[in-house]
């Protein structure tokens, strides 16, 4: 939004901002913030930043927790959301005493991954386009005590209302997908959404409702940027969830909140470009597919279990991740199969167009790391020049779900459980240590930190067994 600082104030002035925020992402990947009023904006909060204590936040060691904010001006935006007029920046974490970036920022390893990309000349840039699925609901709660473990989640738009009585436009199981009012109940939350999304400078490609009956929703972007894709996605998380705040309802971007019912992905569309445009293009190739292109795709598959480590670090991503739904359980590349890890687009066909979709990841990753982690995955195979099909990871043009065991079998899988893909990346890193892209002291915080996680949720008894095996 901003050029320079003189451009902001005179921005700050001129609208009566009365509060600047300054908003950072820790290391799971969730937003933060501090405020300081408008009249504390100034060069010298630029140059010297904010200090903040990073091991509160995952980022560094309690013995070295001192770190400082500085506001990035371009991402400048009016925050909707708050009473008091107020300016809000996204931030880049430094070291407190040199102001140097720190390897311990989760948005300065995607900007570095990308740097690493110009610096061997593979492209000038990276360009991303992921998806937001979600869903809204009206109230949950959740219990996790000693003796009692159970959670509640509430829709208007499910048809287990259906006895109750109402107007009857309800939505089964599975049968949401661009689904019409009066069943689609959401689409003026989703339009304010996306309206709110633009006064923030996001802009919006289309919103729908998906397949999940009760209350299930997707909204997309055009393809930007890696950097400009990275902040947008915080800040559709945060805007989708203030706004429906607003009206008294809740979003979750889990992704499988609801028993046998579609869950949430985050795909990510992603190609390489440089001077001449699009480097995935090739007119004469397998979908139009560029050797670039098909050697990002062999690297993005061979190290796929290590980048699932941080594209769906979370136990819940695997309730997602099973056989018999789109979402894809085994490395292969395809085109238009939404089987497929890797899905090339159909329609997508054109010199400018064409693309990768990456279909396993999810919202429970620190988007950061998860677009640092496949570009560096992508960038691999470019620089070791692999062939997917030598590989053996397809192109695969069937239905995987109707062929034999022994052809299944054939195909390498995806990890099946957060632990399977922390064994993955703690045994294939050195694809993202490569430029010091990702520091090992992050790596490891970040494999601690989701072993914490896994041991957390198996180590409790579940409610459901408690029903399987109370009377044993």
């Amino acid at each position: 939004m901003f050029s320079n600082y003189e451009t902001a104030r005179e921005w700050i002035r001129k609208h009566d901002v009365r509060m600047v925020d300054l908003k950072f992402t820790d290391l799971p990947g969730r937003l933060h913030h501090v405020t300081v009023p408008a009249a504390a904006f100034d060069e010298r909060l630029l140059e010297e930043g904010v200090g903040f204590d990073g091991s509160a936040l995952g980022l560094r060691s309690v013995k070295s927790g001192d770190l400082v904010l500085r506001p990035e001006l371009t991402t400048g935006f009016r925050d909707p959301f708050c009473q008091a007029e107020t300016l809000s920046f996204l931030c880049s974490v430094h070291e407190a005493d040199t102001r140097e970036s720190s390897p311990a920022d989760p948005r300065t390893v995607a900007l570095r991954a990308e740097a690493f990309m110009r610096a061997e000349g593979i492209a000038e840039a990276s360009v991303w386009g992921p998806e937001y699925e979600f869903y809204v609901f009206d109230r949950v709660s959740w219990e996790n005590e000693v003796n009692a473990a159970g959670y509640r989640l509430q829709s208007r738009e499910a048809d287990w209302h259906s006895a109750e009585g109402g107007h009857g436009h309800l939505i089964p199981l599975h049968g949401g997908y661009h689904a019409i009012p009066p069943k689609d109940q959401l689409h003026d939350l989703r339009s304010e959404m996306c309206l709110v999304l633009e006064e923030m400078g996001i802009p919006v490609k289309y919103h729908h409702h998906e397949v999940g009956g009760p209350g299930q929703c997707e909204i997309e972007i055009p393809m930007l940027g890696l950097r400009e894709a990275a902040d947008a996605t915080q800040l559709v998380k945060y805007a989708t969830r203030m706004t429906a705040r607003r009206h008294d309802q809740t979003v979750t971007y889990m992704p499988k909140p609801l028993f046998g019912e579609a869950g949430n992905g985050m795909h990510f569309h992603q190609m390489l470009k440089g001077a001449g445009g699009n480097l995935f293009y090739d007119p004469a190739g397998y979908a139009k597919l560029s050797r670039t292109a098909l050697a990002y795709v062999a690297g993005l598959l061979l190290h796929g279990p290590a980048v699932l480590a941080f594209t769906n670090p979370s136990t819940n991503s695997y309730r997602r991740l099973v056989p018999g739904y789109e979402a894809p359980v085994n490395a292969f590349f395809s085109l238009g199969n939404r089987s497929a890890a890797i899905r090339v687009p159909k329609y997508a066909d054109k010199p400018d167009t064409t693309r990768i979709e990456f279909r396993p990841p999810d919202a429970t990753g620190n988007v950061y790391l998860a677009m640092a982690a496949q570009l560096m995955a992508g960038l691999d195979g470019i620089r070791r020049n692999l062939d997917p099909t030598a590989l053996g990871f397809g192109p695969i043009d069937r239905d995987v779900f109707a062929m034999s065991d022994a052809e299944r079998r054939e195909i390498r899988p995806l990890p099946r459980s957060l632990a399977e893909a922390l064994d993955a990346v703690e045994s294939d890193h050195d694809f993202l240590l490569a430029g010091e892209v990702f520091h090992r002291p992050l790596l490891e915080r970040w494999i601690a930190a989701k072993r914490a996680e896994d041991r957390g949720v198996a180590t409790r008894p579940h409610p459901y067994e408690v029903a399987l095996y109370f009377d044993l």
